[in-house]
């Protein structure tokens, strides 16, 4: 499966090589495909959203940043100097 192509194009390869492995596939899904309508979308996100909250998924931050920092976050990103999770954040929690 491919998502996205942070790493540029996957080089081309002999697709009838997944047969003899046990009938694999290759596939690239997209997003409108799922969710062509609005309301779609929402009530996928809110789903989601829903299991983050109740923590049946959990999201691992690697990194942080403080807000004052988004332009360093931004050349990490770009650098590919991240890995997994990022967040910026804009407020101290209390405590």
């Amino acid at each position: 499966m491919s998502f996205g192509s942070a790493y540029g194009q996957i080089e081309a390869f002999n697709i009838n090589i997944l047969q003899t492995k046990g009938s694999l596939f290759a596939t690239r899904p997209t997003l409108n495909h799922y969710a062509a309508k609005r309301d779609d979308l929402q009530s996928m996100a809110k789903d989601l959203f829903d299991k983050v909250g109740s923590g049946a998924v959990k999201i691992p931050v690697n990194q942080t940043y403080k807000l004052k920092d988004a332009q360093k976050a931004h050349k990490d990103l770009e650098s590919r100097g991240t890995t997994g999770a990022s967040i910026l954040i804009s407020r101290v929690s209390p405590g």
